[in-house]
């Protein structure tokens, strides 16, 4: 196997016309100039020394207790966290999120158990690919294991299916609300890297390397629209084996094209792995440290390790290739990354953020006096599909906003006398001050948030009854 990530793939011309292009678009990483792509360079970086292990506490461990949405639990193992109900909330919407992305790609839903037979002859052989990361529990004399991923309960299910080549693509998703990994101590970092972790994983099932490829291609454009939707930028890991790139060129050649960016390839001379190819989505931190999200591989191996088999036009058994895809990632390191950024956001001189439909609260009520707390309620029951509270504590006005500021609040409506006429002074984060109507700022809600998802926020309305989560 050559040295990893020695090697950056570069396929769109216009990007960097000062590049000199070879035939096969690859250049070396330590010949390519960085300078208009230094997040690319922080990523390779990160990959070439391979140090995992963060020298001081990261920005977002500080944000997401600051504005309680996470926490450590002292009373577990490492790696694993306590979620308040702003957190969950965040977590939710953004489970909800992808799991509808998938379904509406065809996926079915299913529910597999948390735990395995250690013994098990098929899961035996894949376990011992990841060795020293399983928790091991005993039951009735024998050995189990807790999953670290969804392959295992997808897997027997499709053993046990009937599966037609008309069937295919096949896909089977579940959202594994409690995934285990005994990552190493000194490598816990936050929500970055955790023991205990909740991740969407969709399996496909394709009857060959064409159909395989052209599933690959749409769900990598899904995986691509959930970085938008959550407003990260991010750096791109392509791996594959030496053969299959000779193989599908052109088919690389749109994955990076669609992107319009140099990404990082690590080329494989023989397969280390149960796959021949896969992509990452990489956030990289304010530590410089990267972390992927978006995933999707190709794996040739474990059909026939699984004997999942399907019935061809000749009524024939063939084990058919197996993508696996995780569109987000893990919901928790999605929290981290949207956290990160809004750190780096506030370094650049902009109020850090989080993207308004995932926001707990979209809009606060700042009540002048306790008189208009009836207007706000008022106004907030016209407030369909929008999340809102009210600030009512016997506080100042000015501490009530810069309360509601550190809250990261979106929309800032102070109520008093002038806004019984019916328009509102609203701060708008990163905006400044403007004058709308209450039915002018739903319509604005909604326009930015009604392709998303939406929940109820599991707190009190009103600041003065709410409790305290984090001292």
């Amino acid at each position: 196997v050559s040295d990893p990530f020695m090697m950056l793939a570069f396929m769109s011309l216009p990007v960097i016309p000062k590049l000199k292009i070879t035939d096969r678009g690859i250049v070396d990483v330590d010949k390519f100039d960085f300078k208009e792509y230094p997040n690319l360079k922080k990523f390779a970086d990160y990959e070439i020394t391979k140090n995992r292990i963060s020298s001081s506490v990261p920005p977002h461990v500080k944000y997401m207790r600051k504005l309680e949405l996470v926490d450590y639990e002292p009373a577990s193992d490492k790696g694993t966290f306590r979620w308040y109900p702003k957190g969950i909330l965040i977590k939710r919407l953004l489970e909800q999120h992808v799991t509808d992305m998938v379904v509406k790609n065809g996926a079915m839903e299913v529910e597999t158990p948390i735990m395995y037979d250690y013994n098990h002859p098929a899961l035996l052989k894949y376990l011992n690919k990841f060795p020293a990361r399983q928790y091991t529990l005993n039951s009735d004399k024998r050995k189990f294991f807790l999953r670290f991923a969804a392959c295992f309960g997808q897997y027997m299910i499709k053993r046990d299916m009937t599966i037609s080549y008309k069937d295919l693509p096949l896909k089977l998703y579940e959202l594994t609300h409690f995934s285990f990994r005994h990552e190493q101590s000194g490598e816990l970092s936050g929500l970055r890297r955790l023991r205990v972790f909740t991740m969407p994983d969709m399996h496909t099932l394709a009857k060959d390397m064409k159909q395989a490829t052209d599933e690959y291609l749409e769900q990598y454009k899904i995986a691509m629209k959930w970085m938008k939707d959550l407003d990260l930028d991010y750096e791109v890991g392509i791996r594959f084996v030496r053969d299959f790139f000779e193989d599908n060129k052109d088919f690389v050649k749109k994955l990076v094209n669609l992107v319009g960016k140099p990404v990082l390839i690590e080329m494989w001379d023989e397969r280390p792995f149960y796959y021949v190819m896969k992509f990452e989505f990489n956030v990289v931190d304010n530590q410089d440290k990267a972390a992927a999200l978006s995933t999707i591989q190709i794996d040739v191996e474990n059909t026939k390790r699984f004997d999942i088999t399907y019935k061809d036009k000749d009524n024939q058994d063939k084990y058919p290739l197996l993508l696996h895809a995780s569109i987000s990632g893990s919901i928790d390191r999605n929290l981290y990354a949207l956290l990160e950024k809004a750190y780096k956001d506030k370094l650049s001189g902009k109020q850090p953020e989080l993207p308004l439909w995932l926001s707990p609260t979209q809009v606060r009520f700042i009540t002048v006096k306790g008189e208009y707390v009836h207007m706000a309620e008022e106004f907030g029951s016209k407030m369909e599909r929008i999340r809102w509270d009210i600030d009512d504590r016997d506080e100042s006005v000015s501490k009530k906003i810069r309360d509601a500021e550190m809250e990261w609040i979106p929309y800032i409506v102070v109520i008093g006398e002038k806004e019984k006429e019916g328009e509102l002074t609203i701060r708008v984060r990163n905006k400044g001050e403007i004058k709308m109507s209450l039915e002018d700022l739903i319509k604005e809600i909604h326009k930015k948030t009604n392709e998303y998802p939406f929940r109820v926020l599991s707190l009190p309305r009103k600041l003065s009854v709410r409790p305290i989560f984090v001292g």
